[in-house]
Order: structure tokens, then sequence, then C-alpha cells
């Protein structure tokens, strides 16, 4: 059983890039705790802290970050961090 932390998604609402992400988690099953900065200053300030910057989304997957970012940069990020189970590819059984 993993007992890692779900992955945390920095977010602002209306940002198609954020959305975009979201629900390629969603579709492909992975957990993931999402953060609106604009809700939460100390959030905003603890995703700048991790980033070096201030745009979404913004993705802490246990300590690594990916930082304004789309599906194209996520995928092979995945990959690298985690397996390409994670990122969609090799889940056939």
């Amino acid at each position: 059983m993993n007992t890692a932390p779900l992955p945390l998604l920095y977010i602002k609402p209306g940002c198609p890039w954020c959305h975009e992400v979201a629900e390629y988690f969603e579709e492909h099953g992975i957990g993931y705790r999402e953060i609106n900065v604009m809700a939460d200053g100390a959030a905003f300030a603890e995703m700048k802290e991790k980033s070096g910057q201030s745009r979404v989304p913004t993705l802490d997957w246990n300590g690594k970050i990916l930082a304004d970012f789309g599906v194209a940069e996520l995928v092979p990020f995945l990959k690298k961090v985690d397996g390409a189970a994670r990122a969609g590819e090799g889940t056939g059984g």
C-alpha cells in the first residue's frame, strides 16, 4: 500500500491549464490535493517559496516541483518522478 502523501496542485480559479491538469489526473486515477492560492494567502506564499515563481498550476510531487505547466509538460514529468504507469501508459494488463 502506498502511504506517500498526495501530490499538491496549486491552482487559481478560471485557469484553463489548472483545469486541464486536474482533468488529466481524474481521468488517469491519480490522487492529488487541490489548493486554491487565491483563497489562501499562506498557500500562495508556500507555492512561491517552493517554486520560486507565482504562476499556476504548480505541482509539488513529494518535493519535486513542476511550475507553470500544461499536460504536455506534465506527462514527461510524471514519467520521470513516478514511472510510466502514473503518466497513463503501461497500465494495460
